[in-house]
């Protein structure tokens, strides 16, 4: 009977410090997010992709314009999610003061409500991307205007850069002075979106490019700067089934990874096929999710990061795209103020010499920029090269 007791006091001691410490464990920041976009319009498919992932995800991505304009909606997918102890990140294209007043109302109480299981937001989309392809961040008569008139590479990162404090765009300042975090997806200028103020930038992972390169591009900024940095998985085809097979996107995940990504998110949205309530994923693509996420709980990287042993040196405020050869700098050449600068000399050898580089050294390669502290930053690397070396493939 004592032995009883005894054994009945000891179930109820580590019940009741067991419970308490499942809730911490729960509670605690994790050190990798994994989750899926949501990109359709009703609360009803949001909650059937949650359901669906919540096994193998720990946050969610509301991409969504319908849903980031109805503050209803909003609030009743973010409960869900965190319901479903899963943090989440929310999409604004812009945040208001006037079309939609409650932005301001909902970032104030935001933290209070959800806690540290609100991750931040996802500002604007593709600032870097836009500005090699259409001269200009976002969309817009005032930035056209800004932008017309630019006449130096130093002088396009300078109009780029102030996004993050120029008056007339008060959304990054919104969240920085409430201490929330921006974040965003890119494919183009990773050095310059950190330079504006986000915190994190997912590097897309999509069509043809460089995964390697790439990588290097956008997390030699964010080691640079101290900030962390993500990948999303995105479009590969203008046209049904948009994004790649099963095979093809684990591949990516495992690289984004292993080179040390904090974030890896799978772009999801509202296209064919027809009827699809989950967007344009299949069953293909969420067992390829199960597979990555058991992959994540058996391959731990601890908290160092991956070792990146070189750094190739680009010029400063040099602003190509660098997904191809000849790609734009800091704006299409059609375009009558960048037509007028002098003619590129810079990218050929650049782009040559990112090849080599990432041929021999992989994922242990970084792209950071000259100019200020960049001797310092160079310390961090065992071989450094400057963009007009003479690197061959054979002894970079």
């Amino acid at each position: 009977m004592k032995y009883l007791y005894l054994l009945l006091l000891t179930a109820l001691v580590v019940a009741s410090v067991g419970l308490p410490l499942i809730i911490w464990i729960q509670n605690q920041k994790p050190d990798f997010y994994f989750g899926v976009s949501f990109g359709q319009n009703t609360t009803s498919e949001a909650k059937m992709l949650i359901d669906k992932v919540r096994g193998y995800t720990n946050f969610f991505l509301i991409n969504s314009w319908d849903v980031t304009t109805n503050e209803t909606a909003l609030n009743e997918i973010a409960d869900y999610a965190v319901e479903a102890n899963l943090r989440f990140m929310v999409f604004f294209s812009f945040i208001s003061n006037s079309t939609y007043e409650w932005h301001q109302t909902w970032l104030d109480g935001a933290r209070q409500r959800w806690g540290d299981k609100f991750v931040g937001v996802y500002l604007y989309d593709e600032p870097g991307g836009h500005q090699i392809e259409l001269g200009q961040w976002n969309n817009g008569s005032y930035l056209k205007r800004l932008f017309e008139n630019t006449s130096s590479p130093s002088e396009a990162a300078s109009k780029f850069t102030s996004l993050g404090t120029n008056p007339n765009f008060s959304s990054m300042n919104d969240l920085k002075r409430r201490g929330i975090s921006a974040f965003t997806s890119d494919f183009a200028l990773y050095w310059y979106d950190y330079k504006a103020g986000y915190d994190s930038i997912f590097v897309e992972l999509g069509w043809n490019n460089s995964r390697s390169q790439q990588i290097a591009l956008c997390r030699g900024a964010a080691d640079s700067m101290g900030k962390d940095w993500g990948a999303i998985v995105t479009w590969t085809y203008t046209k049904p089934p948009y994004i790649a097979s099963g095979l093809q996107i684990k591949q990516d995940m495992r690289i984004a990874y292993d080179a040390g990504a904090k974030y890896i998110a799978v772009f999801n949205y509202s296209e064919d096929p027809a009827g699809n309530p989950r967007g344009i994923l299949t069953e293909e693509h969420f067992v390829t999710m199960q597979q990555f996420w058991s992959y994540t709980q058996t391959h731990s990287r601890g908290k160092e990061k991956p070792a990146v042993e070189a750094a190739l040196v680009l010029p400063e405020n040099y602003g190509g795209g660098l997904r191809w050869a000849d790609d734009n700098v800091w704006a299409p050449t059609d375009l009558p103020w960048r037509a007028a600068w002098p003619i590129d000399t810079q990218t050929p050898q650049i782009w040559e010499n990112l090849n080599a580089l990432s041929g021999k050294y992989g994922l242990s390669l970084n792209v950071i920029f000259d100019g200020a502290g960049a001797t310092n930053l160079m310390k961090a690397y065992f071989k450094v090269y400057f963009w007009n070396e003479t690197i061959t493939p054979e002894e970079p």
